[in-house]
C-alpha cells in the first residue's frame, strides 16, 4: 500500500538512513505535537494577562490564528507582517492586522530586500511564534490607533510584547496546566513510539534533547509514549541519552556550558565531570559531550526538530549533523494542493497560452518601433496602422485570459491560509520558509510517525534539481 503523500518524507539531500548510527529528537511539537489552536491561545492569552497588569489596555483582544502563520516575518521597524520569497523580495504584507493592498506593498517594499541577519526581520521559525506574532499585529493597530501608552515606536512594543510572552513560559504556569490536563493540549500519535521502537530495534542509538525543563518532558513523555510501548517498557527506555533544557541553539555551539546528572523522577541534580554516560539523564551539556558518551562522529547523527533556526540550522552549520524538519502544516497544505490540482492544470495551461501571445505582441510591438525608425521600409511588410489593430485586437485576447486566469490564481494565493497562501509558496515561487527548509533541512516531513512508513533502513534519495531550462 503506497504511502499518502500527506504522510511522505521528502528529500533535499539524500539520506541513507542505514549509515546514520543515531538519532537525537526534540520533543515539543516533534515527538509531541500540540492542539494549535489551543496551546497558542492559552499561551496568547498568559502574555495578555502579563501585560494588563503592567496597565495595557489588552484585555479586549482575542486570538485569531488565522491572521498570521509560520514562515512569516515579523518587520519590527514598520509594525508590520510580510511574506516573502525564496530570494527575500516581499510579496505580501499587513500592518497590524490590515492586508497592504499591492501599491501601498510596492511603495513600502519596492526596493526592499530582507536579510535574516538584520534584527529588524524576525522569521517565525516554529508553531509557538503564533501566538507572539498575533498579539504584536493587534497591538500595533492599538499603538496606531493612541490606545496604547508606553511603547514608542513598533521596536518597542515588539519587545514588550516578546517580554510578556517569555514571561508565561518562564513562569511555567501554562505548562502546568498542559500537566494537570494533558489530553487537552497533546494530540496524541501511536505511530510516533512506536516508529522509535522500530528505530530502537534496528540498532540506532537514541536521543532526547529538548529545552523543556525534565518534570515537564518526563510527564508530557510518559502521557504520550508509555500508553503505545510494549508492556514493561517505559519512554525512558527507548533513549540512549536524554538532555533535558539542553538551551538550544547554544547546545549545538557552546562547549562551556556545564552538565548534571538528572538522578531521580524527582529531577535532583548532581554535577558531572567528563562527559556523560550512555543510558543516563542530563541537563545542560553541549552536542561534543553527547557525540563523545555514544561514540558518534557528525555525520552518524540526523537531529529532528521543528524549529527552523535551533533545531535544523544550527545543528547542521555547527556540528554537521544531518537534520529533518518537522512541519505539520505540511499535511493540510498538500491536502489543499492536491484538493486543487484540477485547477492547477487548467491555469498552468491559461498561462502558457497567454504567454504565447505576449511573445507576439512584443514582436508586433518591435516591428512597428522599427518601422516608425525608418528601420524597415512599409513596403516590406504591413503598414504601421495594420500592425497597430493586429496589437490592439492580440491585447484584447489577452484581456480574456486575465479574466480565466485571475480567478483561478486568486483561489491558489489562498490555499491553505486566505490571508497568507501556502507555507511553502509566494505566488508561483517558493516561499522564504521554503528556502529555508531546502537549505538547512536534508529531509523534511509532517510528523515524526511518518518514520513508521519509511522504516529505519530507508535510502531517501533526493529528486533531480530543476532548472528553469529544463524541458
Amino acid at each position: 500500500m503506497a504511502t499518502p503523500r500527506t504522510r511522505g518524507i521528502y528529500c533535499n539531500r539524500t539520506l541513507n538512513m542505514r549509515a546514520i548510527r543515531a538519532i537525537g529528537y526534540d520533543m515539543d511539537y516533534t515527538l509531541i505535537h500540540y492542539h494549535v489552536e489551543v496551546w497558542e491561545r492559552r499561551a496568547y492569552e498568559y502574555a495578555q494577562e502579563s501585560l494588563v497588569a503592567r496597565g495595557f489596555p489588552v484585555g479586549h483582544l482575542r486570538f485569531d490564528k488565522g491572521l498570521v502563520d509560520r514562515g512569516l516575518i515579523l518587520d519590527v521597524a514598520e509594525g508590520n507582517l510580510v511574506k516573502a520569497d525564496r530570494f527575500g523580495y516581499i510579496r505580501a504584507a499587513a500592518h497590524g492586522t490590515r492586508m497592504l493592498p499591492f501599491t501601498e506593498l510596492r511603495e513600502k517594499y519596492g526596493r526592499t530586500f530582507i536579510d535574516l541577519r538584520d534584527p529588524r526581520w524576525v522569521f517565525l521559525s516554529t508553531l509557538f511564534d503564533i501566538s507572539l506574532a498575533c498579539l504584536y499585529g493587534q497591538t500595533v493597530d492599538l499603538l496606531d490607533d493612541g490606545r496604547l501608552e508606553g511603547p514608542k515606536g513598533y521596536l518597542e512594543l515588539y519587545r514588550l510584547v516578546r517580554s510578556g510572552l517569555d514571561a508565561a513560559h518562564v513562569e511555567g504556569r501554562l505548562k502546568d496546566e498542559i500537566i494537570k490536563d494533558p489530553s487537552a493540549y497533546v494530540d496524541l500519535d501511536e505511530d510516533v513510539p512506536k516508529a522509535l521502537l522500530d528505530q530502537k530495534l534496528a540498532g540506532k542509538k537514541l536521543m532526547l534533547i529538548t529545552n523543556s525543563e525534565w518534570h515537564y518532558t518526563h510527564a508530557m513523555m510518559s502521557y504520550a509514549f508509555d500508553p503505545f510501548l510494549p508492556e514493561g517498557t517505559r519512554w525512558r527506555d527507548l533513549f540512549d541519552i536524554v538532555i533535558v533544557q539542553a538551551r538550544k541553539p547554544a547546545f549545538f555551539v557552546d562547549v562551556s556550558t556545564p552538565l548534571f546528572e538528572v538522578i531521580n523522577d524527582e529531577g535532583h541534580l548532581r554535577p558531572v565531570v567528563g562527559p556523560p554516560r550512555a543510558g543516563g539523564t542530563y541537563l545542560g551539556g553541549h552536542a561534543r559531550l553527547v557525540e563523545t558518551a555514544l561514540g558518534l562522529a557528525d555525520l552518524d547523527v540526523l537531529y529532528v526538530g521543528d524549529h527552523i533556526f535551533s533545531d535544523v540550522n544550527v545543528s547542521k552549520s555547527s556540528v554537521r549533523w544531518r537534520t529533518a524538519l518537522i512541519l505539520r502544516e505540511l499535511e493540510a497544505e498538500i491536502e489543499a494542493m492536491d484538493a486543487f490540482a484540477a485547477s492547477e492544470r487548467e491555469l498552468s495551461a491559461l498561462m502558457a497560452d497567454k504567454a504565447v501571445i505576449e511573445v507576439d505582441v512584443a514582436q508586433l510591438r518591435l516591428d512597428l518601433q522599427r518601422q516608425r525608425a525608418g528601420l524597415r521600409p512599409v513596403t516590406e511588410g504591413r503598414r504601421s496602422a495594420e500592425i497597430e489593430h493586429e496589437i490592439e485586437q492580440k491585447k484584447a485576447v489577452l484581456r480574456s485570459f486575465d479574466e480565466r486566469i485571475s480567478p483561478l490564481a486568486e483561489q491558489y494565493s489562498r490555499l491553505h491560509n486566505p490571508r497568507w497562501g501556502p507555507v511553502m509558496r509566494a505566488g508561483i515561487d517558493k516561499s522564504h520558509m521554503a528556502r529555508q527548509v531546502e537549505r538547512y533541512a536534508d529531509v523534511y516531513t509532517s510528523r515524526v510517525g511518518n518514520f513508521l512508513y519509511a522504516t529505519p533502513n530507508v535510502y531517501l534519495r533526493s529528486p533531480k534539481s530543476s532548472l528553469p531550462h529544463d524541458g
